[in-house]
């Protein structure tokens, strides 16, 4: 339960301009008459508390869901009780880097948290890096989610796999066995500036949050300002577009900490990107449909993935390159991870096939992490088995 209520956190809203989101709370408050639903508005409209609804009263008997900014937890708590409102607090506190830090404080010989970077807005960029090793560039896989901002899935199932691995290491022998070869570098929110904006202002918003001089629109869809054929197909020159693809290759400050890291370390083998949504498992090429050098190995090591993710519950995925799977698209994350020497570079497309889409639901946030792994781990133990 805890951690279905952690990932319920990652999904709901957030206040403006708070970053790091210390100590926010989610109630759950039973409203069980209209003279009661009119308390709960009042409360709710007030703009002092700045409280935002996760779950909106629907029905009678049902609760709401209110996310409480720390600075209004006391003010609200006495509001709540004087009016005789019942509520309990479901999430204790809503935020993410936290977790990373209460992950690498729980497990400091595995897990450290480490700032590669900030974003446009100036929020911090942190990694968590799972490792065994000491004192070299031993060789590593990267994972990345969050990159568009409003596939929350893959935040969540990132924070997820982080758990699973520190937890699982000395246990699970295949999570002990990978990490006793490679280490494992992860970006739970590749696009924190994006991500806070579809909690406060745009529950849909893709791109960076970044501006340019002339531009009439804001951001820069990340996943087509890699240095992949920029500029090519499937990437827009409209700074107005969801696909704009930005003035210059790593033009988006949060694309370029990843490119700097990755190059200064120099021994990845492995990157994956995870999205949302369709159920697909793709490899490169996007930008062109030439099939890849390696296109072979990366086909079977794909559907072995997906066969081991589908053996949970049955959700199926489609495997293939991204030009001939989905659509074009220049300038993606694991084409430039592939024309740089990263062979094993995949993007994960999450659940569902669209009935939900972006707005999947709390309760399948863990179905979908613990079918994700079985994935992972898959392409994980083969990268292990053949690094190069």
């Amino acid at each position: 339960m805890m951690w279905l209520l952690f990932f319920g956190a990652l999904i709901g809203p957030s206040i403006c301009g708070r970053e790091k989101f210390f100590g926010d709370q989610v109630f759950r408050i039973n409203v069980r008459n209209g003279d009661e639903i009119s308390k709960l508005n009042e409360l709710v409209n007030s703009d002092n508390f700045k409280l935002n609804l996760w779950k909106p009263c629907s029905t009678l008997g049902l609760p709401v869901d209110v996310l409480v900014p720390s600075v209004s937890l006391q003010p609200v708590k006495f509001f709540l009780k004087s009016q005789g409102l019942d509520y309990s607090v479901t999430i204790e506190d809503l935020q993410i880097y936290q977790e990373m830090d209460s992950i690498a404080g729980d497990f400091p010989d595995l897990a450290s948290r480490v700032k590669i970077g900030h974003s446009f807005e100036n929020r911090p960029m942190y990694v968590l890096k799972f490792s065994t090793g000491r004192g070299c560039q031993r060789p590593a896989l990267w994972l990345n989610a969050g990159i568009h901002s409003r596939e929350w899935i893959s935040q969540a199932t990132a924070m997820w796999t982080a758990r699973k691995i520190v937890s699982g290491y000395g246990k699970d022998p295949a999570i002990t066995s990978i990490l006793e070869k490679m280490d494992i570098f992860l970006l739970p929110v590749a696009n924190p500036d994006g991500y806070v904006y579809t909690h406060t202002q745009n529950r849909l918003w893709r791109k960076t949050r970044s501006q340019y001089p002339g531009s009439p629109c804001i951001g820069v869809d990340p996943n087509r300002n890699w240095n992949a054929s920029f500029a090519g197909g499937g990437a827009s020159g409209n700074p107005c577009s969801e696909i704009y693809h930005g003035p210059h290759a790593n033009s988006e400050v949060e694309v370029k900490s990843v490119v700097d890291f990755i190059q200064k370390h120099g021994n990845f083998k492995g990157f994956i990107d995870l999205h949302s949504y369709s159920q697909l498992l793709m490899y490169p090429y996007g930008y062109t449909t030439k099939k890849a050098p390696d296109a072979d190995e990366l086909d079977k090591v794909a559907r072995r993935a997906a066969k081991a993710l589908a053996s949970l519950s049955g959700t199926q995925y489609h495997v293939g390159s991204t030009s001939t799977t989905v659509y074009p698209a220049s300038g993606s994350s694991i084409d430039w991870a592939y024309d740089n020497g990263i062979k094993y570079a995949f993007t994960f497309e999450l659940r569902d096939t669209g009935h939900y889409g972006f707005l999947l639901p709390a309760n399948q946030i863990i179905p979908t992490a613990e079918e994700t792994w079985l994935g992972l781990k898959t392409i994980m133990e083969h990268v292990r088995d053949h690094l190069y």
